[in-house]
C-alpha cells in the first residue's frame, strides 16, 4: 500500500519559477507538524537528493520539501545579481516565497554543505518559526581546507570533461552552476565570511552531523556550528565518512534525526 503522497510543484515568481517536490505521509495517528525544509549543497537539487526525502519522511511522520535554487536543477536560471551575500539572499527573498507557495508557517530547517549556512540564516531570521536546525557537512567559515577542496573539484570538472555529469541534473545552467560555486568561494570578496554573519542568533535545539574525511571541511566546521544554538546542540561525527552523509550513510542520518526531532519536538497525537 502507498503510504506516501509525493507531489511537484512549480512557484511562479516575478524572477522565474522554483521547482519544489515534496513527501507527505499520509494520516496517521498524529497532527500534521512542522515540514522539514531541505537545502541542497553547492552542486545540489531536488533530485540528487535521491531517496533520502522520502527515507525521512517515512521515519519521522513529518512531511519533506526539497526545492531547486534559481540557477539550479528544475528552477529557472539565476536572474542575475549573484553576490557573495547569496546565503543571505536565500533566507531574505526565496525562503517567504516557498513558505507562503506552500502553505507553512513552522518549519525544520535542514542543510547540506553550503546548504547548512542557508539554514541556519533561515532559522536565526525566521527564530520563531524554526522549531529544530539540523545541518549536514556544513562550512562555518573559509579556510585553506575549504579552498583546496574546492580547487581540486574545479580542477577535476574542468579537465576531465565532468561537465556533462552536471548537466544531468542542470541542463544548460551546469557550467554556471559550477562557477558560482568555485568562483565565489576562492573570490576575495567571500574570504572573510563567517556562518555567524548570516546566522547571528539561532535559538532552536539543533544537530550537526559530519564526516571525519569531509574532503570540504574539517571536523572543526561542525564543532564551530554546534556552538550557534543558545538551546541545546547535538553534534555527531560520522567515521570513515565523507562530504555526503545521507548518501553514504542513510540509515544512521535518518536514525538520528527521527531521535533529535523526538526528543525535542514531540509528535502531538490526534
Amino acid at each position: 500500500m502507498n503510504t506516501m503522497v509525493i507531489e511537484e510543484h512549480w512557484i511562479d515568481t516575478p524572477l522565474g519559477r522554483y521547482f519544489a517536490k515534496s513527501w507527505t505521509p499520509k494520516a496517521s495517528a498524529v497532527e500534521p507538524s512542522a515540514p522539514i525544509l531541505l537545502f541542497h549543497d553547492s552542486l545540489g537539487s531536488v533530485e540528487l537528493w535521491r531517496d533520502f526525502p522520502h527515507l525521512l519522511a517515512t521515519a519521522t511522520s513529518r512531511r519533506v520539501v526539497a526545492y531547486d535554487r534559481f540557477g539550479f536543477g528544475r528552477s529557472s536560471s539565476h536572474p542575475g545579481g549573484w553576490s557573495v551575500g547569496f546565503i543571505d539572499d536565500e533566507a531574505e527573498h526565496s525562503f517567504p516565497v516557498l513558505q507562503n507557495a506552500l502553505a507553512f508557517t513552522n518549519f525544520v530547517a535542514f542543510g547540506h554543505s553550503v546548504g547548512g549556512a542557508m539554514a541556519a540564516a533561515c532559522a536565526s531570521r525566521y527564530s520563531t518559526q524554526c522549531e529544530a536546525l539540523i545541518t549536514e557537512s556544513g562550512q562555518a567559515y573559509v579556510d585553506t581546507g575549504v579552498l583546496e577542496g574546492i580547487r581540486q573539484a574545479k580542477q577535476f570538472f574542468e579537465s576531465n570533461n565532468q561537465i556533462d555529469r552536471l548537466a544531468k541534473y542542470h541542463g544548460d545552467k551546469a557550467l554556471w552552476v559550477l562557477s558560482a560555486w568555485c568562483d565565489t568561494w576562492l573570490s576575495e570578496d567571500f574570504a572573510s565570511w563567517t556562518i555567524n554573519q548570516s546566522a547571528p542568533q539561532v535559538l532552536c535545539p539543533q544537530l550537526v552531523f559530519h564526516g571525519d574525511r569531509d574532503e570540504y571541511g574539517s571536523t572543526d566546521h561542525a564543532r564551530y556550528i554546534a556552538t550557534l544554538s543558545n538551546d541545546s546542540s547535538n553534534l555527531i561525527i560520522l567515521n570513515e565518512c565523507g562530504h555526503v552523509p545521507h548518501r553514504e550513510y542513510p540509515d544512521v542520518i535518518v536514525r538520528e534525526t527521527e531521535k533529535f526531532l523526538r526528543h525535542q519536538i514531540p509528535l502531538r497525537q490526534k
